[in-house]
């Protein structure tokens, strides 16, 4: 392997450890926020419904980042014959809704969202480390 072809994959693999810092986080932010949901639904109020919009927010702030790291490690990953980028789409997370308007209903339809995006960050975290493991290897 050239000099120049190791430097590529070098910095496509720094590209996707960065990436995959702001998805494990959000994961964890949208584990934490599933989990005020889910005791918003049962027993919460005001307070919880903040938390729990603390932790969307949050999470959100970490998937703007991974996107953008995900673009930086697209772009990386041009540079380097036979690998294709990674896509991840996610909307904006239901958030002032939730606050203003705390009841059964909406509760569970953020819950929906929540778990949306959790299936969509998960999906995006198995797709970089396939792609860094044939990076690595």
């Amino acid at each position: 392997m050239d000099k120049d072809l190791r430097t590529e994959i070098d910095e496509a693999i720094e590209a996707a450890d960065r990436a995959l810092e702001h998805l494990y986080r959000a994961r964890d932010l949208l584990h934490s926020a599933r989990n005020w949901g889910a005791f918003d639904i049962l027993a919460g109020g005001f307070i919880s419904s903040l938390i729990k919009r603390g932790k969307m927010s949050d999470a959100q702030d970490e998937l703007d980042a991974a996107r953008s790291a995900l673009a930086t490690f697209a772009y990386e990953l041009r540079d380097i014959d036979g690998l294709q980028g990674v896509n991840i789409q996610t909307g904006n997370l239901v958030l002032a809704a939730d606050l203003f308007l705390d009841n059964p209903f909406v509760d569970l339809y953020v819950q929906g969202k929540i778990d949306d995006a959790r299936y969509q960050v998960n999906r995006a975290i198995e797709q970089v480390e396939k792609v860094r493991r044939q990076l690595a290897g």
